[in-house]
């Protein structure tokens, strides 16, 4: 990160600032140049799993399918599916690989100088349509891999852990509010993603600063469901109340006649 966009963001912020204090100027390290399948096959073997054994399983698949080389999605969509599942891949997982292949070679997964003729929203869009493939996913690979420099991931545990962390909260703020608050941090909001990711490490290490001022959160506005309304009376349905089915019927009794008034006295 260059020292003008980090004396920016302190200035927007100065809490986010004493976390690039406190931090440093670091960059954070853009992956080697692959195509979106192999990210997005790395992606599905790490999903619930440790890196360890996600690394173990994509050498099974090198091993299997690629002949030594990270295999095409000819070659994926090719393999047997026990040959996959053999390998360490889940059913789940199994499916998603065969679909990513698929889409792959149907170009709904373009190669990576296609995909970097599209903006971030665009290129969410075309690669969520893979299954098992969702924003968190596809977010990473812009961060890490097309290096686009205003994405801010949300639903990224880390990131919400950081922030709470910096800003003194007693819980994890809410993706929306997040969002909301990091508007303020465009158009630069991967570096901040990278500081508040950087700031649950200081937490851990009890290097992190005390937040130097107070935020307040933006309201998430809960809308709220409006009664059904009810039909009117005459309006093509009955207002009468619906009577069980089988329930038995009592006949009405008819209105007792009214009393007699009493004949007057001559």
């Amino acid at each position: 990160m260059t020292p003008r966009i980090l004396r920016h963001l302190a200035r927007l912020d100065p809490v986010l600032g004493g976390v690039i204090r406190a931090a440093g100027n670091r960059r954070f390290v853009i992956e080697p140049e692959c195509e979106p399948f192999q990210t997005l096959a790395q992606a599905i073997a790490h999903q619930q799993l440790n890196g360890t054994a996600a690394n173990t399983i994509l050498g099974r698949l090198i091993a299997s399918c690629g002949c030594g080389t990270f295999p095409t999605p000819h070659q994926v969509l090719a393999a047997p599916e026990v040959q996959l599942r053999q390998a360490g891949f889940s059913r789940a997982k199994t499916a998603a690989l065969k679909d990513l292949a698929a889409k792959a070679l149907g170009g709904a997964v373009p190669h990576r100088r296609a995909l970097e003729t599209l903006d971030d929203e665009a290129i969410i869009a075309q690669l969520t349509q893979v299954r098992g493939v969702g924003r968190w996913t596809v977010e990473m690979l812009l961060i890490f891999q097309l290096g686009r420099p205003d994405v801010l991931p949300v639903d990224d545990f880390g990131v919400r852990a950081g922030f709470r962390a910096a800003y003194g909260l007693r819980e994890l703020p809410h993706p929306k509010v997040l969002a909301a608050f990091g508007e303020r941090w465009k158009p630069y909001r991967s570096t901040a993603a990278w500081y508040l990711w950087r700031a649950l490490e200081l937490e851990r290490s009890g290097g992190l600063p005390e937040p130097a001022e107070r935020v307040r959160l933006p309201r998430l506005r809960v809308r709220r469901r409006r009664p059904a309304k009810t039909a009117k009376a005459g309006a093509g349905a009955s207002s009468a109340r619906p009577r069980r089915s089988g329930a038995r019927t009592r006949a009405r009794r008819p209105p007792a006649a009214p009393p007699r008034a009493p004949a007057s006295r001559r």
